[in-house]
C-alpha cells in the first residue's frame, strides 16, 4: 500500500520522535491522516483478534513518552503497547538503557473498556519503575505473565488508586501488522505488530 510505505519512510530515523522537527511531524501527522481515510478496518474495536497482540511503538507525539529519552546519561530503548483483548488489558513497556547495569523500566498496566467501535476508555492501576536486573527483566513477554499473575517486583510498583488517572485511545488505522491510534492529550502513536 503506497500510503504505508509513505508514512513507514516518514518515520525512518525519526527515533519514535525523539528526533523529528516541526516540519518532519507536520509531515508525519500529514501521512498518518492519509493512511487513517484509507483505515481497512473501520470498526477496530470490533476485531479483537487483530488488535490483540504486543506492539512495538514506531512513532508517538506524546511528550510524557519522549521525554523519557531526554534524561541525559540514559537513552530509550524499546516501548511496547501490549493488548490483551479478552481481558481488557493494556500494558506499557518503555526500556531504559544507557549506563551499564543501570539499565530501567518503566511500565503501566491498566483497564480499557469499549465505548465505540474505534474508542476505548483507559483506567490506570498499576505502575512499575525499576532497573531491569532487579526485576529480572529478560524480555516483554516475561515481564508481562509476571506482571498479569501479580507479582510485585524489587523496585517501584504500586496501585494507581486516583480516579484522575484515565485517558481514552481511538484506533484511527488498523490492519495485520500496523496501528494508529489517536490519545485524549492530542497524542498521535504509530506502532507495528511485535
Amino acid at each position: 500500500m503506497i500510503g504505508k510505505s509513505a508514512l513507514l519512510e516518514r518515520l525512518a530515523g525519526m527515533n519514535r520522535g525523539l528526533n523529528a522537527e516541526e516540519r518532519d511531524r507536520q509531515a508525519i501527522l500529514v501521512a498518518a491522516a492519509a493512511l487513517e481515510a484509507y483505515n481497512p478496518t473501520p470498526r477496530p474495536t470490533e476485531t479483537p483478534q487483530k488488535l490483540d497482540g504486543n506492539w512495538r511503538l514506531l512513532y508517538t507525539t506524546s511528550e510524557e513518552l519522549l521525554n523519557l529519552g531526554r534524561v541525559p546519561a540514559l537513552k530509550l530503548g524499546q516501548i511496547y503497547q501490549c493488548i490483551r483483548a479478552s481481558s481488557g488489558r493494556v500494558y506499557n513497556v518503555a526500556e531504559i538503557t544507557g549506563l551499564p547495569l543501570l539499565e530501567g523500566l518503566v511500565s503501566v498496566g491498566a483497564r480499557f473498556e469499549v465505548v465505540s467501535e474505534r474508542r476505548v476508555n483507559v483506567q490506570f492501576e498499576r505502575f512499575v519503575l525499576g532497573l531491569q536486573r532487579l526485576i529480572n527483566y529478560t524480555d516483554v513477554n516475561n515481564f508481562l505473565e509476571r506482571f498479569e499473575a501479580g507479582e510485585k517486583f524489587r523496585a517501584v510498583d504500586f496501585e494507581i488508586k486516583n480516579r484522575e488517572q484515565r485517558g481514552w485511545l481511538e484506533v484511527t488505522y488498523l490492519d495485520d501488522d500496523l496501528r494508529i491510534s489517536r490519545g485524549n492529550e492530542g497524542s498521535l502513536f504509530v506502532l507495528s505488530k511485535y
